[in-house]
């Protein structure tokens, strides 16, 4: 009997890349491709699930608080009725007595080892060669090089160990929570909303991002305005006009004076009307530069893109949701133009940076990049790469960052236009990092009239650097590369011409200005931004921002709340489920009225749900585990517990009246926003 390889790979598409790589003669059966040296299959997707809690028991088919908690010690799991049919091929290849050795070509992470482990689990799978294919790209060398270097399957038990326990941890949340919730609170937020049913749907990010969302909107809602008022000055050096903020330093007559807005205007008109009186009252005295100060600053490439970095540009440039966003760059790997795009990191391995002249070499072909491609290859920038902060392999947990191969540019014709766009982004973003920072010459410059200071600063591109390769070619204004404004200070940087930046280099301190008039500029302050699809994807990925305590800020670093490969379906989740409305057009997210309801039930019963702490360091406990630092059994334990306590406890809560008030006061709001908008359409 010959013996024979088995490669099995998550989908169908994946799996023909594997087959053309091996370079086999090989012949298309149902679901499979058969050789004489080996038979490559696949996967759709998940092919195995776990059971409902009726498959375990018929009474629990009835949501009862008889029933709940529901935990139990050994989970069931059943072939997903759809999937049924290339189940049984993937299986009956599995157990085929002339193969020997099975290779795991499944996605390279957390979610791939899953879907192939359950397959295996259900097959029964015995005494077999088993050994797990990790690649980063789908060209023909990195398939190849995975293959050639695959390592026992045992080599990622822990992360497999990891992969049962996400589930198992969303599956005990989501059943007893929402059972639980919606055995006490259902009837209420049905009979509030007139619906037929009401199912309070609940999960360990889902509701956590929810909880975000609210308390942004909430934040919005209850902020008043305030306006101030600054004061400019109109300036000339040698005939050459500009403008200078004053500020309230130290030697002011306002120095902490309570009539400030901080330290640069006014609560009041009429205080900022009575400065300029008294900077323009006779004798208005010199008006001096009593501070120059002159330097250059370098503004180096960003680092590379993750998941979340593009989706969130994505969001910004094109208004398309993370899920879209990820959708496309899917398409590129699996086209060969990209690497793997469910990443967190935002650096490169060593081993990539030795062969990266491949990938800039490839992009000669693509004509947005030619002339930089051939730049970079002629001077050999790429050559130090490792030396600098684009590459760092502690910063890499399963793949590297998402760059270009410089493969596959025959599918570009075929690319919606968006998806090209998508592409030239990571291109434009990979390449940068070859290029010297940019360089700019900055001016901040104090001018004093009589007792009060006056602040003006300058900013000059000297050095274009990096900044030649991020222009867009489907640049509109608000698409500029992220360069222009970082900070919000910047702002304040006025850009200057040759003129004005000559006569700049040649000031002094001492010297003597025009003061021409003053001006006062009336602002006021702004409530918080809402999140869009992109920002709020961001800010799952850095949720430590919400954590007070230190230590736990720094564990979670890392690892935020939900992972890159889940978070764009969790929005979307939310966004099906009506507890959250997108703006299709300006990726804007609000909640609904039944979405602030269930925030508010939540509040009430379970609330650490809403807390990205609590999340976030389960996420970071799923880490733990795959790093073999805690066993599953200690995770097991503390989930158990924490959904068990909090289960019981709803039960015997009595608030009912308090989330009644609670949901009085957010339909008020609700009908008044309704009536201003239909006032609104009806002028």
């Amino acid at each position: 009997m010959t013996h024979k390889n088995l490669f099995i790979a998550e989908k169908p598409s994946v799996a023909r890349e594997f087959a053309n790589a091996l370079k086999y003669n090989m012949r298309s059966k149902d679901g499979y491709l058969e050789s004489e040296e080996a038979i490559v299959t696949w996967c759709v997707g998940h092919l195995v699930t776990m059971s409902y809690p009726e498959v375990y028991d018929e009474k629990f088919r009835r949501w009862s608080f008889d029933t709940l908690p529901f935990l139990p010690t050994e989970f069931k799991y059943e072939v997903i009725e759809s999937a049924k049919k290339q189940y049984t091929i993937v299986s009956s290849l599995l157990n085929r007595p002339d193969v020997t050795t099975i290779y795991v070509c499944t996605d390279s992470g957390r979610e791939g080892e899953y879907i192939y482990r359950l397959v295996e689990q259900m097959s029964g799978v015995q005494d077999k060669e088993r050994k797990r294919v990790w690649i980063d790209s789908q060209t023909e060398e990195e398939i190849l090089r995975g293959i050639r270097e695959a390592k026992d399957l045992s080599a990622y038990d822990n992360l497999g160990n990891a992969a049962y326990l996400r589930a198992k941890e969303d599956y005990l949340m989501g059943i007893n929570f929402s059972r639980a919730l919606t055995l006490k609170y259902g009837n209420t937020v049905k009979g509030y909303l007139k619906r037929d049913r009401a199912v309070i749907s609940v999960g360990r990010v889902m509701t956590c991002v929810l909880g975000m969302i609210v308390n942004r909107e909430r934040e919005i809602r209850s902020f008043t305005k305030t306006p101030f008022y600054r004061v400019i000055g109109n300036f000339k050096l040698q005939e050459k006009p500009f403008t200078a903020e004053w500020r309230a330093v130290e030697g002011s007559k306002y120095y902490n004076s309570p009539a400030l807005y901080k330290e640069n205007g006014f609560k009041k008109k009429e205080d900022a009307e009575r400065l300029i009186a008294e900077l323009t009252a006779e004798p208005v005295g010199p008006v001096t530069v009593t501070g120059i100060e002159k330097k250059k600053e370098n503004k180096n490439a960003p680092l590379l893109y993750n998941l979340a970095e593009l989706q969130n540009d994505c969001s910004k440039y094109f208004k398309i949701s993370p899920d879209e966003t990820l959708r496309i760059v899917q398409e590129l790997y699996e086209k060969k133009m990209t690497t793997y795009p469910r990443t967190d990191a935002r650096v490169l391995s060593t081993a990539v940076a030795k062969e990266i002249h491949k990938n800039i070499g490839g992009l000669r072909s693509y004509a947005l990049a030619t002339p930089f491609a051939k730049e970079v290859l002629e001077q050999g920038t790429y050559k130090n790469i490792a030396k600098t902060r684009y590459v760092n392999d502690k910063q890499i947990t399963d793949h590297y960052a998402i760059i270009p191969t410089g493969q596959g540019l025959n599918n570009l014709a075929g690319l919606a236009p968006t998806a090209a766009k998508v592409y030239e982004v990571i291109v434009r973003r990979f390449l940068s990092i070859f290029y010297p920072p940019a360089v700019y010459q900055k001016f901040s410059l104090t001018v004093k009239v009589k007792e009060e200071n006056f602040f003006a600063s300058f900013k000059v591109l000297v050095q274009e650097g990096y900044l030649k390769v991020a222009n867009f070619s489907f640049k509109k204004e608000n698409t500029a590369p992220k360069e222009d404004k970082e900070n919000e200070n910047e702002s304040a940087d006025e850009k200057c011409d040759a003129e004005l930046t000559n006569l700049l280099m040649h000031l002094k301190k001492g010297d003597s200005l025009t003061a021409d008039t003053y001006e006062i500029k009336e602002g006021e302050t702004s409530p918080p931004k809402r999140y869009t699809s992109g920002s709020i994807i961001l800010t799952m990925e850095n949720a430590g921002q919400f954590i007070e305590d230190e230590e736990l800020r720094a564990q979670i670093k890392g690892s935020g709340i939900g992972t890159s490969a889940t978070r764009a379906e969790i929005l979307k989740k939310l966004v099906n489920i009506e507890y959250l409305a997108l703006n299709k057009k300006t990726q804007v997210l609000t909640p609904t009225q039944m979405g602030e309801m269930i925030y508010d039930v939540v509040s009430d019963s379970i609330r650490p749900l809403l807390n990205p702490a609590l999340t976030a360091s389960w996420e970071k406990g799923l880490t733990m585990v795959a790093d073999g630092v805690i066993t599953p059994e200690e995770y097991m334990g503390k989930l158990t517990d924490f959904v068990g306590r909090r289960t019981t406890a709803v039960r015997s809560l009595n608030n009912q009246g308090v989330l009644w008030r609670q949901f009085q006061a957010t339909e008020e709001f609700y009908q008044k926003k309704t009536k201003q908008s239909n006032a609104k359409n009806k002028e």
